[in-house]
């Protein structure tokens, strides 16, 4: 019996754009081709540590190591789509911003262009109150 359903189509990508969101619990990295359209993602509790099958979990999540495997698994998958160059967007206050860029940097993928895309209020809503400890 034949399988029925969509069958996934390797595209072949040169320029791609990678997506960095570095929150202070994880970090999740998206590449996506210059359209918007998701090559490849990963974010630091969904890869493992290193020899076994433990995953980043807890606190470990939000270190620059596990965003700097996150980058290498994604910077990897995306080379296999035909990847050769990027531009990354970075938002959030994480720790793991500098080290995912340079993971990916240093999988071969060459960096066109840096931009923070932090959201950033200009004067909009009201803050909350300020916690009193």
């Amino acid at each position: 019996m034949a399988k029925s359903g969509k069958r996934r189509i390797k595209r072949n990508v040169v320029k791609a754009v990678a997506h960095i969101k570095a929150t202070f619990n994880n970090t999740i990295i998206t590449i996506t081709d210059v359209n918007g359209d998701t090559l490849c993602w990963a974010s630091a509790g969904s890869v493992s540590l290193g020899g076994g099958e433990k995953k980043f979990t807890g606190a470990r999540k939000s270190t620059p190591f596990a965003s700097q495997r996150a980058a290498q698994y994604c910077a990897n998958m995306a080379r296999k789509h035909g990847v050769l160059e990027i531009e990354v967007r970075v938002k959030g206050p994480g720790a793991g911003r500098e080290s995912a860029i340079t993971a990916l940097q240093a999988a071969g993928l060459r960096i066109q262009s840096i931009e923070d895309v932090t959201p950033i209020p200009h004067n909009g809503c009201r803050p909350r109150k300020k916690r009193r400890v």
